[in-house]
C-alpha cells in the first residue's frame, strides 16, 4: 500500500478505513455526535493504530504529501491525542522534530500546551486525523502560530467536507489537506456494494445539510 500514489490516496485510503470498521456508514439508523448533531456516518481512525500496514500507508502518504507540497517543513506536530502516533511515524519518516500540541495548557508544571520544541519562525506541518467542524484542528493550527511557529498546513487522515471547516479554515488562512474524504468514502462503499444508491442520496443530502438532517 505504501505505494499508492497520492491521485489513488483517497480511495485507497477510503476503503481501508471501511475495511476495518473505522468508518460506519448508517443512512438509516444515524448516530447522535457529541455536539447532538445526527450523522449517518462515524468515525474512529484511531483504529489505524492496530493495522500495520494501513498505518504504514497513512504515514506515507503525509509523508509524500509533505515532500511534494511542503519540501521546507521542519517540525511535524501532532494533535493530542489522535493525532500524536502518525505525526511520530511521519516524523520519523522523514527524520524531522516532532512535537504535539494539547487541546488546552497543563494545570500544572510548565503549563505547556505545546510538548517538544517549536523554535520561532520554524516551518510545521501539524497532524490531524480527523476533519469534522474544524475547530479543535485550527485550535491546535492557532497554537503553533501563537508559540511562533509557521504553520505550512494542518494534514488529517480524513475530512467529512462540511462547508463549516472549509469555510473556518478559509477565514483563518490555513490551509487543510486529507488524504480521504466523504465523497471518497461514499464513492468506495457503493462500489463494494455495502450502501445503495437511496443510502448514496441520503449521504448526499447529510454532507450538504448535515443540521437539518434526521429532522
Amino acid at each position: 500500500m505504501s505505494n499508492v500514489s497520492l491521485e489513488q490516496l483517497p480511495a485507497t485510503i477510503a476503503s481501508s478505513l471501511l475495511e476495518i470498521g473505522a468508518v460506519n456508514l448508517r443512512p438509516n439508523e444515524p448516530f447522535t455526535w457529541t455536539s447532538g448533531i445526527i450523522s449517518p456516518i462515524y468515525c474512529d481512525n484511531r483504529l489505524t493504530m492496530s493495522y500495520p500496514a494501513i498505518r504504514e500507508a497513512i504515514a506515507e502518504g503525509f509523508a509524500a504529501l509533505i515532500r511534494e507540497n511542503y519540501p521546507d517543513t521542519e517540525v511535524i506536530a501532532g494533535t493530542a491525542t489522535a493525532g500524536i502516533p502518525h505525526a511520530a511515524w511521519v516524523a520519523q519518516k522523514l527524520n524531522l522534530p516532532m512535537a504535539y500540541i494539547r487541546d488546552k495548557a497543563k494545570g500544572h508544571g510548565k503549563q505547556n500546551q505545546i510538548e517538544g520544541i517549536i523554535r520561532e519562525g520554524q516551518k510545521v506541518v501539524v497532524i490531524e486525523d480527523l476533519i469534522s467542524t474544524g475547530g479543535s484542528s485550527l485550535k491546535a493550527a492557532l497554537a503553533v502560530i501563537e508559540a511562533g511557529g509557521d504553520v505550512q498546513s494542518v494534514l488529517a487522515i480524513f475530512t467529512y467536507q462540511l462547508a463549516q471547516a472549509e469555510e473556518a479554515f478559509r477565514e483563518e488562512g490555513i490551509e487543510l489537506q486529507t488524504l480521504s474524504n466523504y465523497s471518497a468514502l461514499v464513492e468506495e462503499a457503493r462500489r463494494k456494494g455495502s450502501i445503495s444508491d437511496a443510502d448514496v442520496s441520503l449521504l448526499q443530502s447529510w454532507r450538504e445539510s448535515p443540521h437539518t438532517f434526521g429532522k
